[in-house]
């Protein structure tokens, strides 16, 4: 059931769903997935992101070869292995095994002791 909001402005009486989506004039992308189409991605490595500052955006390649407990799973690159982190809904459905490559989409989890990955987007390649 939507919820209906009733304000009023100078003696105008404007009625709005509180549910109402954002709608924009601007063209849809015509592969009708949306998002932003064109430029390149930085891959960084595990070795680099484990000198980073908390919450920088980072797109890693590799394996997830792993599973350390719940929603914690080991990566590993080329240069090292890190512990991430991956909710459910992340995974959005795709299965992934040890000898999968994928790219995981997050951010830095820096603490004081350990450096981890709290991934937003898995991609299965």
């Amino acid at each position: 059931m939507k919820k209906i909001s009733i304000f009023t402005v100078a003696g105008m009486l404007l009625v709005g769903s509180a549910n109402a989506g954002f709608q924009s004039d601007a063209p849809m992308p015509k592969n009708n997935m949306g998002g932003f189409v064109g430029g390149s991605e930085t891959i960084v490595t595990v070795k680099q992101v484990k000198e980073m500052r908390d919450d920088v955006p980072v797109v890693v390649q590799g394996n997830i070869v792993q599973r350390m407990g719940d929603e914690k799973y080991l990566f590993e690159d080329k240069t090292g292995s890190i512990t991430v982190e991956i909710d459910d809904e992340d995974w959005r459905g795709q299965t992934v095994t040890p000898s999968d490559t994928v790219k995981l989409y997050g951010e830095v989890d820096a603490g004081l002791f350990k450096t981890e990955i709290d991934v937003d987007y898995v991609e299965k390649m």
